[in-house]
């Protein structure tokens, strides 16, 4: 076949395919008479080859190697689209995301859209400094899911602060933090509990709740400590978790005594504490931080397990029951 039956038959230009020849993509088996290109029936499946590596995104060159390099592997081949294409998607993931956010602030003018690009571009740099900037700018310029989701990726913590600060000014992209809460990635599970912590609302609020049932001791302790001196008696459990496990014990035993405010909740609470003290599987530094908590406890049933304590068989807890008493005047 002549270069224009080719070109016909294939869908490829008769100048691409002088191109190809150019490359040694493509090597008519032969001349006419007159000279002209003859294309084999080998010629043309060679042709359609090269288009179908092109459409998955190989380059003319990596074409050229993967048709006449005996020690190139389909496996490498499919290996290096399947890493760029992840790349592509990623980058045009990243655009969808920036143009979404762009959107949701209602530009009114040109200067409007470049001035939200300007500040997500800002949010995404490596220097902390202008991340910082970025996150103190006006809410009404900086999109809040964009906020959100830079505070859950946000390592410094200074410009942390000044996003969670941000956030609890705009006082919304507390579902993003919901989804932060389930990330695989514990750093980012603390940094959405730490946002929600901040944040005012019933929203927030909520999602402080549901985290205190959390596989996560650190987010459970974050907001067992946030919704405990709020007042919420859900948190008591995991604040005296949190003692026993001397994680934060001294910000938990603090505001189990917040929590301890009328006679009930204070009989509770040293009922829950007394209880851990008395189980047999406690170890003696946990016994020790209860029985100081209980300083912090009003009422009968903390002085009267305070005075039990002072015959304890482990010396420093009976002890310290003693000095405890002492303050309290029950000694």
């Amino acid at each position: 076949m002549l270069i224009g039956e080719v070109a016909r038959r294939s869908g490829v230009s008769a100048r691409m395919l002088r191109h190809y020849e150019s490359l040694g993509l493509v090597r008519p088996s032969g001349r006419t008479g007159s000279g002209y290109r003859e294309y084999s029936g080998e010629d043309v499946r060679r042709i359609f080859h090269i288009e179908s590596l092109r459409a998955v995104g190989l380059s003319l060159r990596e074409i050229g190697r993967a048709l006449d390099d005996p020690g190139f592997t389909p496996a490498d081949l499919v290996d290096d689209l399947i890493h760029r294409t992840r790349e592509r998607i990623a980058a045009e993931t990243e655009l969808l995301t920036r143009l979404d956010r762009v959107h949701a602030t209602d530009p009114a003018a040109w200067e409007d859209v470049l001035q939200v690009l300007a500040l997500l571009r800002a949010l995404g740099s490596t220097s902390a400094g202008t991340r910082q900037r970025a996150a103190l700018a006006s809410v009404d310029e900086v999109p809040v899911e964009a906020l959100a989701q830079a505070a859950l990726g946000e390592g410094d913590p200074y410009v942390a602060g000044a996003l969670r600060w941000a956030l609890s000014r705009s006082g919304g992209g507390a579902a993003l933090l919901a989804e932060g809460l389930g990330s695989p990635v514990a750093a980012v599970r603390e940094r959405a509990v730490r946002a929600l912590a901040e944040m005012p609302g019933r929203e927030a609020a909520t999602l402080l709740r549901d985290a205190l049932a959390s596989p996560d001791a650190v987010v459970r302790g974050r907001a067992a400590l946030t919704l405990g001196a709020r007042g919420e008696a859900a948190a008591i459990p995991v604040l005296v978790d949190m003692i026993v496990a001397g994680s934060n014990d001294t910000d938990a035993a603090d505001a189990l005594s917040v929590l301890a405010g009328d006679d009930a909740a204070a009989d509770r609470i040293a009922s829950l504490l007394v209880g851990r003290i008395g189980d047999g599987t406690t170890g003696p530094p946990a016994r020790g931080r209860l029985t100081q908590a209980l300083a912090g406890i009003p009422g009968a049933t903390a002085s009267c397990a305070l005075a039990d304590l002072v015959g304890d068989a482990d010396r420093a807890v009976a002890l310290t029951a003693a000095y405890l008493l002492r303050l309290r005047g029950d000694g």
